[in-house]
Parts: C-alpha cells; sequence; structure tokens
C-alpha cells in the first residue's frame, strides 16, 4: 500500500516539479552568460530591496543568482530529492522574490496588493510559494 501512495504522490508531483523545474533550468542558464549590463541591472534592483546585496560584485551576485536557481531546478527534476526538500527550495526562493515585488516602489497600484503593468513579473511569483507549500505538505505527509 505504501509503494501504491508513493506512486500516487509522484504522479501528482510530477506537473509541477518538471514545469517549474524546467523555468528555472532556463532561468539559470541564461544568467550564466549575462553580459556586465545585464548583471548590473540585476544587482541594482536587487540590492534597491535587499540594501546587504549591495555590497557585492554584480558579476558574481548573477553567478550566485543562476547558480541558485539551478540548484532549485535540479531538487525539482530530480525524483530521488525528497518532495519537502524541493519544495522548501522553491519556498525559499520565492518568499524572497516576494519580498522583491512587496517592497519596491512601483510593482503595486496604490494602497493595494494588486500589481501594477511593472510588478506583474514578480507578483506571479505567489504562484511558485503556492506550489512549494504544496509540495512540502505532500513531502511531510510521504513519511507519515
Amino acid at each position: 500500500m505504501a509503494s501504491g501512495w508513493a506512486r500516487c504522490s509522484a504522479a501528482r508531483q510530477l506537473p509541477l516539479r518538471v514545469t517549474v523545474g524546467a523555468f528555472f533550468l532556463n532561468s539559470g542558464l541564461a544568467k550564466r552568460g549575462a553580459d556586465e549590463a545585464t548583471a548590473e541591472r540585476l544587482h541594482q534592483f536587487a540590492a534597491t530591496t535587499y540594501p546587504f546585496l549591495g555590497k557585492q560584485d554584480a558579476q558574481k551576485f548573477v553567478r550566485l543568482l543562476s547558480a541558485g536557481e539551478l540548484a532549485i531546478a535540479t531538487t525539482l527534476l530530480l525524483p530521488v530529492i525528497p518532495a519537502a526538500v524541493a519544495g522548501a527550495a522553491l519556498t525559499a526562493f520565492s518568499v524572497g522574490t516576494l519580498g522583491l515585488y512587496l517592497r519596491t516602489p512601483g510593482m503595486r497600484q496604490e494602497g493595494s496588493l494588486r500589481p501594477t503593468e511593472q510588478g506583474t513579473a514578480l507578483a506571479k511569483d505567489v504562484w511558485m510559494l503556492g506550489i512549494g507549500v504544496s509540495l512540502i505538505v505532500e513531502g511531510v505527509n510521504e513519511h507519515e
């Protein structure tokens, strides 16, 4: 019975893990070869919301961001990685991007959580948060 539950659980997780994992793989690979201007833009955007990042070199920041995205892709795409671990990685990353959304001026409509046109690209990360939490819950349930 337990192996049947595990197969059913893995089948339910597959669409979530593959789609989000592929997204992170693409994003991480794209940032690996970021030029100086792209690195500066990404670094400046992140450092505006998270000032401690301002002390870091822009190219190093983008290399670390790329490595982080590739690590998350790996946790999602490798079925041997437990759902709770993959979900925790995805949740942590999405909390950071939602922090950018909530704390960066111009991302939300005045007095609202509704995104501006500019903020939609970050607001959509709420889906990743939901997927991450769902994977955590499913992973915890697998071990009960």
